[in-house]
């Protein structure tokens, strides 16, 4: 199996009893509604992690140590799933460590936020990047459908949630939106008025579990995901946002997901989506 930073990493560095962060790849696709793909995200994002350098915004945050374990199963009912990725976010952050989650599709950040949040028995607030509300409920039938995650997590759990760059939405999802009291700038204002900056609200948690859907981005700089949309983020600007949002606060987990690899096509997709999850990880130190 190929590591993070395969290559990079002294084995202080690949030490589990001691590594900062642990990458949790979940090859997870079983709920997709347009383009596939997302079960070969995980072994995407390792295979092109192998070519990025130490340095991310003058820092190595893989100093601080990165363990990368074996792939979830994903077999069997999604809740059964979703307790085994659970179980693993969980034992991370029990730990002191940061869980980081490679996807797969996004119904798996119901597993991971969930697994946080048990780990550490207080509060946390999800910062979702995203072209998606993913507040419908029971999508086509399945209530842990990628498009209904956040409902979930918002209904259920009570989990507050903050959205940036969202653009397709139904009259649903806007109406859950304004009810469960999600915090949201939508890419239209972000991209037409150049925003990479947003003030979360001043009761929001102080821990943070970022959710980067990388459809999020526009498609002309990450095509290959499962549902791309027009108007989206710009590469630096879905970063700075989270970059923002974590000032001031404490990232205690994050997902990368929703990446749909097809062969060479995808290479520029794959290298992306593992700079930002490097750079998620070097947004550990912004409190």
């Amino acid at each position: 199996m190929t590591y993070f930073l395969q290559g990079e990493l002294s084995p202080q560095e690949r030490d589990a009893s001691t590594a900062r962060f642990r990458v949790i790849p979940v090859p997870l696709e079983r709920t997709v509604s347009y383009g596939s793909g997302t079960k070969g995200g995980p072994a995407a994002i390792l295979e092109a992690s192998v070519e990025l350098e130490r340095l991310w915004d003058g820092a190595e945050p893989c100093a601080q140590g990165i363990v990368t374990q074996a792939a979830v199963d994903c077999t069997g009912s999604l809740p059964e799933v979703m307790e085994r990725i659970a179980a693993r976010t969980a034992d991370a952050v029990k730990a002191g460590a940061i869980p980081v989650t490679l996807g797969g599709e996004h119904a798996l950040s119901y597993g991971a936020v969930r697994g946080v949040v048990r780990g550490l028995n207080r509060p946390v607030g999800i910062v979702q990047i995203d072209a998606h509300a993913d507040l419908r409920k029971a999508y086509q039938g399945e209530r842990h459908s990628h498009a209904s995650v956040m409902q979930l997590l918002a209904e259920e759990d009570n989990i507050r949630i903050a959205q940036f760059g969202v653009r397709a939405m139904s009259q649903e999802e806007v109406d859950r939106r304004a009810a469960c009291k999600v915090f949201a700038v939508d890419a239209r204002e972000l991209v037409t008025k150049g925003l990479s900056a947003i003030d979360l609200p001043e009761d929001f948690p102080r821990d943070i579990y970022v959710s980067f859907d990388v459809d999020g981005l526009d498609p002309s700089i990450l095509p290959a995901t499962g549902t791309p949309v027009p108007g989206g983020l710009g590469y630096y600007q879905a970063l700075d946002l989270v970059a923002h949002a974590l000032k001031g606060r404490r990232l205690v987990g994050c997902d990368v997901v929703e990446l749909a690899p097809e062969g060479e096509d995808s290479r520029v997709s794959d290298f992306t989506t593992a700079q930002i999850t490097y750079a998620l990880m070097g947004m550990a130190e912004l409190a």
